[in-house]
């Protein structure tokens, strides 16, 4: 579970849409403030997430090749599959996005900016949730079923879940906090390299997550 839960974090933590989203939140109006608001809704709904499947296993993993793990696994297989298709989908329409993408940011860039600065906490917080990548955190709690909240070790993993998963904005956040003027030129870096690189990088995450979920639920479901 322990490995898993490391590398879908990681995969959550550097998706491109939710880090460059993040940085147009920083970049707005009482930026830090929002991002702020945005962190904690974010972690607000991984624990959501996690306390519903904790309480439907009642903290205890389900038997070896019983019907809840043979289901979880089977789950965490179709998201692995779904996530490999989109990424071979945006690698075949790769140049037809980065042409459509580039077209929208040069028309729009500053109108979007300007709806962020009006936007409220409150908007900013139902930000959070709807830019997860719903498939990888959807893999999460599939893979939470095993967790056993009889050893402190279970409580560890999923601590450090949510903490892996929410780094980056923790990091931006925190940069920004105590170097303001050096974060917005770094930001603003990134936010370019993303915004030039997003198609790349969104086929490179799902593809390597969505082959590890394959592999990693084949070989539990044939154990």
């Amino acid at each position: 579970m322990v490995l898993d839960l490391v590398f879908i974090g990681l995969a959550i933590a550097v998706f491109p849409l939710s880090v460059t989203a993040f940085v147009l939140v920083l970049s707005a109006d009482r930026g830090i403030l929002k991002g702020l608001v945005f962190i904690l809704a974010w972690l607000a709904c991984f624990v959501a997430v996690l306390a519903v499947v904790l309480l439907t296993t009642g903290g205890k993993p389900p038997a070896p090749r019983s019907p809840p793990s043979t289901a979880s696994s089977a789950v965490k297989l179709a998201i692995g599959v779904g996530l490999v298709g989109y990424g071979w989908y945006r690698h075949r329409s790769r140049h037809g996005n980065h042409e459509r993408s580039r077209h929208r940011h040069n028309s729009s860039g500053g109108g979007l900016m300007a709806r962020l600065d009006r936007l409220s906490l409150w908007g900013t917080a139902g930000m959070a949730p709807l830019l997860q990548p719903w498939g990888l955190v959807a893999a999460g709690a599939a893979t939470v079923v095993g967790a056993d909240l009889s050893h402190s070790s279970s409580y560890l993993a999923l601590f450090g879940y949510c903490l892996l998963a929410t780094s980056s904005l923790l990091a931006m956040e925190v940069y920004t906090t105590f170097a303001p003027d050096s974060a917005r030129v770094r930001l603003g870096k990134l936010r370019t390299w993303i915004e030039t690189h997003q198609e790349q990088a969104l086929v490179a995450v799902a593809l390597v997550a969505g082959l590890f979920l394959v592999s990693r639920s084949i070989s539990q479901l044939t154990s």
